[in-house]
């Protein structure tokens, strides 16, 4: 395999979708994340409310986490690529609205379709999110 090969490999190109992912949530670029990472029917899925969420949904989600969550930062990010994308697992760390200091675990399991991610299965932790929703 040659290095140009390695550059455009599905796992290469997952990996490298991660990063603009974290990029684009971390600097609440809504844009990017609708026109640029997302396909236009991606699905969000959660475990902890079985609801599958649409682009607007999630970016409206998204947007209030970044407002409302203070010091927000994913940290122990750990990424592998798979055959259909990647999956990640990462620790949610912050400021809930109430005040509580939050760690939420949690492990996305990402499809990748065209470049873009066209589904995110989200599995964290249901409890250690209840300070969110209070």
């Amino acid at each position: 395999m040659t290095t140009s090969d390695y550059r455009t490999s599905p796992a290469d190109v997952s990996l490298a979708l991660a990063e603009r992912l974290a990029t684009a949530i971390d600097a609440n670029d809504l844009d990017a994340l609708r026109d640029e990472i997302y396909t236009p029917d991606v699905v969000v899925w959660h475990n902890d409310d079985q609801h599958e969420q649409r682009v607007d949904e999630n970016l409206k989600v998204l947007n209030w986490l970044h407002r409302k969550v203070g010091d927000k930062r994913y940290e122990d990010v750990v990424r592998h690529a798979t055959p259909t994308g990647y999956v990640e697992q990462h620790v949610l760390r912050g400021t809930a609205p109430n005040g509580t200091e939050l760690e939420i675990p949690a492990c996305l399991v990402v499809t990748v379709t065209g470049g873009r991610i066209s589904r995110i299965d989200e599995y964290l932790d249901s409890q250690a999110a209840a300070a969110l929703r209070s």
